[in-house]
């Protein structure tokens, strides 16, 4: 069976040599391009419902407008069959942790040998994890780092968990106990606290910053 891969990748030059060594194999084919997040989604609503349905975006974390955190985040939310690389030129530790908080189901550095991108394409492709053995100390090293002060409350951290989750305020007072307009009050709170625009800003800056 081949995999069909999204590459997701803003920079042509880049671009070009990613889906070139990604096409050399038997087992795999780039079927889709996108040079942002808002088009990759476009592109996935074409796809998904097509003959060939992408199974695997490899995502460039430092996309323009929309990056790759959040674009992962998307993805997984509309599209949760279709697995997620994310694709890095740095190893900084909060990337590391805030790709895979967002649903990514590898990581791996641009600067690497193509061939551990194929080994992460592919074992995204399997429902494996996957992780640059450069990078894997920085999750390594999470473990024993404690996370960081939240500046929310705990009821604060459930909502914007269960916002994480992609629930709505509805749903969200109802697995809390609590009403509609208690929720709405949280939200308003969280996102002064996180200094996010909205909803899906305060998640990825929860996340980015460890705090779920």
């Amino acid at each position: 069976m081949t995999t069909h891969v999204l590459l997701v990748e803003d920079h042509a030059f880049t671009r070009d040599g990613l889906r070139a060594a990604i096409n050399l194999e038997l087992d795999l084919r780039v079927t889709a391009e996108a040079r942002s997040g808002e088009e990759a989604l476009d592109v996935l609503a074409r796809t998904q419902t097509g003959p060939q349905p992408v199974h695997v975006a490899v995502l460039d974390i430092g996309l323009p407008g929309m990056d790759g955190i959040q674009t992962a985040a998307e993805i997984g939310r509309r599209y949760p069959q279709v697995r997620m690389v994310m694709l890095t030129a740095h190893d900084l530790r909060d990337e590391v942790l805030a790709a895979l908080a967002s649903g990514a189901h590898a990581y791996c550095l641009k600067s690497a040998d193509p061939d551990l991108l194929l080994l992460g394409i592919r074992a995204a492709a399997s429902g494996s994890a996957y992780l640059d053995p450069q990078i894997a100390h920085h999750v390594l090293g999470s473990i024993r780092t404690p996370h960081a002060i939240s500046p929310l409350t705990p009821r604060e951290t459930e909502v914007l968990r269960l916002i994480a989750d992609g629930q709505g305020n509805r749903d969200i007072a109802a697995n809390l106990g609590i009403s509609v307009s208690t929720v709405k009050l949280h939200v308003q709170e969280i996102l002064v606290k996180l200094h996010a625009a909205d909803r899906t800003q305060a998640a990825v800056q929860a996340l980015r910053q460890g705090l779920l």
